[in-house]
């Protein structure tokens, strides 16, 4: 039904589950490989909490990073593969994705 439509109208529910449910999984998936990364590099566990004065300052100041970009990476390449899947589906962007005027 969603194919007879126009670009833009309908689709912003399922886009919004799909774009939502590939973030979480792939959030989780990244940080799973970033645990075993940091426990393989470093024979230790990785910060249960980086703001922990416990913590040393290299470990959190690391671990904040690597956490930060691996699982933002990893959201915005399973939402890209989520807006292919969606484009393949319905022939158009989903809404969120459209630019203004096309």
């Amino acid at each position: 039904m969603a194919k007879n439509k126009a670009p833009g109208q309908g689709g912003a529910k399922v886009w919004s589950a799909m774009s939502l449910v590939s973030a979480l999984g792939a959030a989780a998936v990244a940080r799973k490989a970033l645990n075993t990364g940091w426990k393989t590099a470093t024979k230790r566990n990785p910060p249960d909490n980086p703001a922990d004065p416990d913590v040393e300052m290299w470990e959190a100041v690391s671990w904040a990073m690597a956490t930060g970009a691996g699982v933002a990476l990893a959201r915005m390449i399973a939402q890209r593969r989520a807006a292919e899947y969606f484009v393949k589906s319905t022939g158009h962007l989903p809404p969120a994705l459209q630019k203004d005027g096309k």
